[in-house]
């Protein structure tokens, strides 16, 4: 159900989740669903068209993979695909088998299996394998996400703290061990039928997660180098001794996970080393920097952020913070979580435990009082909101204050009150600095507030930044005093010197430089990734002149954005075949040939290129069937490329070089370079030859 789910909120059309789910929709039968059985369904004649585009789009899809399959059926079904996986074993499961009837130990076991899959299932991973008392999670696949090496240790952390409840006959207590890895791998159907091997992995990474598994103590998590370098600093890490074996080409970096680690957003964890220095971006600073100054003579104003993941909205928060940091204020910032999408007032909740200054130590007591300090920096009537807060705060509290005295919407209904006071108390003292991260993850309640305080601040010295990404839509009215801004890539400028910030005193070849450039397209995120991948393989102009061949190796996608691409595409997997083929045939490619190669109707093909559109992946000049499309970054199509097995693109080159000599002779013709460099990727050495000479002469 899960998949139907997610493709429907694809085409956005998650609001019909519950109807499918309820009338035992799944991921077999959407094929086979008519207009009728749609509309009775209660689905309108629009939603229904788009509905059955993209079922025909699965269709090609899997005939695609059909016709495919007859030189390697294997191939369609699997990929290659970065992935975090997780191994969790049960600590002395031999012991606890020789204690227990067996009738109990397959009951602990399904205690114990449920109890991981509870917690993998709110991570979005999946159950890959079942080992005896093993348990083998992906983190990436079907589906990948830019944090999944956060949602694996959050997912270690918290099986480790249910199976510590747990207890078997004779009172012993259960506990597990849990290892984490990141690497390549091929994932899919691999061996033939069933299940298993449907979902099964070939690399070295599953064999490393058992490896830290074991050398896990009792009830901790241990990760791996790439795994460490993902998580940034969002957890407390200790170090280990490497591991070393005969059987291993060099020893194993490995760390503990101690806790996580306190901050109020994403963007500090991952920038816990230091900010890039802040280039370009004049236009947007000057209007912001406008908008504060009319904030702090009380017009308040608020600032709506959106642009792409990497693209600068964190940046851009933070160089205000740093403008302003000598000047009287306050500022409260918020950070909306993918793991808390569901979870009422969670930025509010985290923000408020920041301000109070909450640690995991302190009492209950302690904790109040920390809150009535914080609440008596804007509020007079501190102990009648105290209630409010600390039920808000799951802070029992019976024995401090009387009992609110009324049912829980009006007791919603006046924390929101309290909350625009608190707000307003704050900025009657001095001016804030309001900031919203990333609210296309916010809860319901979340951006109510927030659409009520964007509402409040008209009269207020305040400035509120409110940041997300294009696939978000505000649902806030749109008043005088509210602004949105969209950021675009860096100019070329902007982005070389960028790159110059980050090299330092290190000078990069300018063939290197150019290649970032070209890679990057101005994001900045993708800028420094691919700046620091190069300084850590040794890319500079010293190391080249130190080669005899005076070459340096082509960029490769850093391990670091792998994920955050895949996530974009794995967003549109029903027509993610799509911009497969479209990358094998380039950056830029023509619609007639696209839809040649693709095999499907132009209908399902104009649906499939308008969502790719939609989400900023993809742009395109003129109208079909003469209209040409680009790929918006170079790396979002090397990843769709690198995700394809290597027979897979082999055989999907030869149909493209096939197509181009069959229905385009003329391009075959005049450009015989295209055509040779697909029978060449298409391992046709002797054609691609003959080619190749064709091209030269």
């Amino acid at each position: 159900m899960r998949q139907v789910a997610d493709w429907l909120r694809a085409l956005g059309l998650g609001q019909y989740g519950q109807a499918f789910a309820e009338n035992g929709i799944d991921i077999e039968v959407l094929p086979e669903l008519t207009d009728r059985d749609l509309e009775q369904l209660g689905i309108p004649l629009g939603h229904r068209r788009k509905m059955l585009h993209a079922i025909t789009a699965l269709d090609a899809a899997a005939s695609g993979r059909r016709e495919a399959g007859d030189a390697s059926a294997e191939a369609d079904m699997a990929e290659r695909r970065q992935l975090t996986l997780l191994f969790c074993d049960i600590v002395g499961s031999t012991a606890l088998s020789t204690r227990l009837d067996p009738e109990d130990l397959r009951l602990a076991y399904r205690a114990y299996r449920d109890g991981c899959a509870r917690v993998v299932d709110r991570y979005d991973g999946i159950i890959a394998q079942l080992l005896g008392d093993g348990v083998l999670v992906y983190f990436g696949y079907p589906r990948a996400h830019e944090d999944d090496a956060e949602r694996a240790v959050r997912a270690g952390l918290d099986i480790a703290a249910a199976i510590g409840w747990l207890k078997v006959p004779g009172g012993r207590q259960v506990q597990v061990r849990v290892g984490i890895a990141t690497g390549l791998v091929v994932v899919g159907d691999l061996t033939g039928p069933g299940s298993v091997q449907k979902q099964a992995v070939v690399g070295a990474t599953a064999h490393l997660a058992d490896r830290l598994q074991a050398r896990a103590k009792p009830g901790t998590v241990v990760v791996d180098a790439p795994t460490r370098r993902l998580l940034g600093e969002v957890f407390q890490l200790r170090a280990l001794d490497d591991m070393a074996s005969k059987d291993l080409a060099e020893p194993i970096e490995a760390w503990t996970v101690v806790s996580e680690a306190a901050s109020e957003s994403r963007f500090d964890t991952a920038r816990a080393h230091g900010l890039t220095n802040f280039v370009g971006r004049e236009p947007e600073t000057r209007l912001i920097e406008e908008r504060w100054q009319l904030a702090r003579r009380g017009e308040g104003q608020v600032l709506l952020i959106s642009g792409e993941a990497g693209i600068g909205k964190s940046r851009l928060a933070a160089w205000l913070s740093e403008r302003i940091a000598a000047q009287p204020h306050t500022r409260l910032r918020h950070q909306c979580s993918p793991h808390q999408a569901m979870s009422a007032y969670y930025p509010i909740i985290q923000q408020l435990k920041h301000a109070a200054g909450f640690h995991a130590d302190d009492s209950v007591a302690a904790k109040l009082d920390k809150m009535e300090a914080m609440l008596a920096l804007s509020a007079a009537n501190v102990m009648e909101v105290a209630p409010l807060f600390a039920a808000l705060l799951s802070l029992p509290s019976e024995d401090r204050y009387p009992p609110l005295g009324f049912g829980a919407a009006e007791r919603w209904r006046q924390l929101l009150v309290a909350l625009l006071d608190q707000l307003e108390g704050l900025a009657r003292k001095n001016p804030v600095l309001l900031v919203f991260e990333d609210v296309q993850w916010a809860d319901a309640n979340s951006l109510e507030l927030i659409g009520l305080m964007s509402k409040r601040v008209a009269r207020l010295p305040v400035l509120a930044l409110i940041t997300y990404r294009p696939e978000f839509e505000p649902p806030w009215d749109e008043l005088r005093h509210i602004i949105r801004l969209t950021l675009a890539p860096l100019d070329r400028v902007s982005a070389r010197a960028m790159i110059d910030s980050l090299s330092a005193d290190v000078r990069l070849p300018d063939e290197v430089t150019e290649q970032i450039l070209a890679k990057a397209d101005g994001v900045p995120l993708f800028i420094e990734e691919l700046t620091k991948a190069v300084l850590e393989s040794g890319q500079t102009d010293a190391a080249r002149r130190e080669r005899l061949d005076g070459e340096l190796p082509p960029l490769t996608i850093p391990v670091t954005l792998q994920n955050t691409l895949m996530a974009r595409l794995d967003r549109f997997a029903h027509v993610k075949e799509i911009a497969e083929i479209a990358a094998l045939i380039g950056r830029e490619f023509p619609y007639d040939l696209l839809h040649a190669v693709a095999g499907c109707d132009r209908e399902t093909l104009d649906d499939a290129l308008a969502q790719l559109e939609a989400a900023q992946l993809l742009s395109h000049t003129g109208v079909p069937p003469h209209a040409h499309y680009r790929f918006q970054h170079a790396l979002v199509q090397e990843a769709a490329y690198e995700s394809m097995l290597k027979v897979r693109r082999q055989l999907l080159h030869r149909r493209i070089a096939d197509t181009l000599c069959t229905r385009f002779p003329a391009v075959a013709d005049t450009e015989p370079e295209l055509v040779a460099r697909h029978l060449t990727e298409a391992g046709l050495t002797d054609a691609a030859t003959e080619w190749w000479s064709k091209a030269g002469r």
